[in-house]
Parts: structure tokens; C-alpha cells; sequence
């Protein structure tokens, strides 16, 4: 799903939470699920005006989950161990973003190259 716009950040949300709903996740780790995908979302808005979002079921061995990834092609991230540090912003910020969103989900991988783009994969497991 392109992401281009703030009004494109709602149907991704919904889209988010139809999957969620499907593999049976509960109403807990949906909303964390969706609130770090929104954190992420908007970043990618923010910093690289926009990019690319993936939605996937994933399993492992009977457990199911949600895998998202964020795809951009923006300014790429300097210092990743930085950004990954709480309090840390690079805008006007709170700077809760990227260590956030991690804190909200089971996997969190981040991938960055100054000048080509950041790729942000977050998984959510069903009962985790």
C-alpha cells in the first residue's frame, strides 16, 4: 500500500486492524499493534514524504501474526543506535517514534542507508 498522504495513513490503519482481526488477535495487541504501525507510518510521512507499506500473515509453528514493513526511499537514518534511543528526535518531536514502536510489538528490525532509505519490519505475534 502507497502511502503519499496524511489521508492515506487511515486505510492503512484499517487495513492494519482487518488483518489483525482475521487471525483471531486480541483488542489489546491489535491497538498496539496499530499504534506503532501509525508511529511508524507518519515518520515515514514526515521524513521521507511517504514510501511503500507491506501487510502480511505470518505463522510460526502454530502462532500467527501480523508483519508490516515500511519501505522508504528518504534521507536514510545517520546513527540507528541513536534514533533507537528514547528521547532521541531529530524533528519537534517527543522523540518516543522509533523505540516506541519497538517497545509495542514482538520484532522490530530496522535497516538504513544514508541517501537511499530506511526499511522499519515489525512483526506481531497473535499472543505476544
Amino acid at each position: 500500500m502507497i502511502i503519499q498522504r496524511e489521508q492515506d495513513v487511515v486505510p492503512f490503519r484499517n487495513r492494519v486492524k482487518e488483518y489483525a482481526v482475521k487471525i483471531g488477535m486480541s483488542l489489546v495487541n491489535q491497538t498496539k499493534l496499530i499504534t506503532a504501525a501509525s508511529e511508524l507510518v507518519r515518520n515515514m510521512l514526515k521524513y521521507s514524504n511517504g514510501g511503500n507499506t507491506v501487510i502480511e500473515v505470518v505463522s510460526k509453528g502454530r502462532e500467527n501474526g501480523i508483519r508490516l514493513s515500511f519501505i522508504d526511499k528518504g534521507p536514510g537514518i545517520k546513527d540507528v543506535e541513536l534514533a533507537m534511543k528514547d528521547g532521541y528526535s531529530t524533528g519537534r518531536s517527543l522523540g518516543l517514534g522509533l523505540p516506541g514502536a519497538k517497545r509495542l510489538v514482538s520484532e522490530f528490525d530496522i535497516k538504513s542507508a544514508v541517501g537511499k532509505g530506511t526499511t522499519v519490519t515489525i512483526t506481531k505475534w497473535k499472543n505476544g
